[in-house]
């Protein structure tokens, strides 16, 4: 199981945008509906976005590559940030209710 937080802010005129765009890849995700997969995101009041990805695959590979939408997040996405994306692995300290089953 592999988990990993990506944390970005955007510029404050960019930040519905990329909401928008992060809607989208979850629209697609809903639809595709990968097996093993889990992510979640979050936009706080300063535009922060944090995302929160977790994988069961052996090797931790994810599905998001393989999507048009996160595609057409990718796209762009350093334009639209004030602090650019910075994943880092995670590991879970405590979850109540919060993250399904674990």
């Amino acid at each position: 199981m592999r988990r990993t937080v990506v944390r970005y802010r955007t510029k404050p005129e960019m930040a519905d945008r990329n909401a928008e765009l992060v809607a989208a890849v979850f629209a697609e995700l809903k639809a595709a509906q990968p097996e093993g997969f889990r992510y979640m995101s979050l936009r706080l009041e300063d535009d922060t976005f944090i995302h929160l990805v977790e994988s069961a695959a052996d090797d931790g590979s994810s599905p998001l590559p393989k999507l048009a939408a996160f595609a057409a997040f990718q796209s762009g996405i350093r334009d639209r940030c004030v602090e650019p994306p910075l994943p880092k692995g995670a590991a879970i300290v405590g979850n109540y209710r919060m993250l399904g089953e674990n």
